[in-house]
């Protein structure tokens, strides 16, 4: 049980520091390039998902309760939606990184 929790807080706290890493990339990048900001936007909301599922699977083996299976549920849910939708924009924004690049060399 400990090992399993110990994974999950390493998760955790992985996702929040790539969170942080993209979200920084996102807003240190040119206004010239808005695709490629929107696909650092996404690919951070991806890692905040993450967060909230891997968050939501430690309180499930943390705590009992019904409130508790309630709220991990949501946290669980809506973690995976996040993950899943930023993923499918994150690669639909990629598709034009290198486009817009060119568009914009000189």
């Amino acid at each position: 049980m400990k090992t399993i929790n110990f994974f999950l807080v390493f998760f955790i706290v992985a996702s929040g520091v790539f969170y942080f890493y993209f979200k920084t990339r996102q807003f240190r990048t040119s206004h010239v390039f808005p695709i490629r900001k929107k696909m650092f936007a996404s690919k951070a909301g991806s890692f905040l998902g993450g967060l909230l599922f891997f968050f939501g699977v430690n309180q499930l083996l943390l705590f009992q309760g019904i409130a508790t299976y309630v709220v991990a549920a949501i946290f669980i849910l809506f973690g995976l939606y996040i993950i899943m939708f930023n993923w499918k924009a994150t690669k639909h924004y990629q598709q034009f990184v290198d486009e817009e690049a060119k568009l914009n060399e000189n």
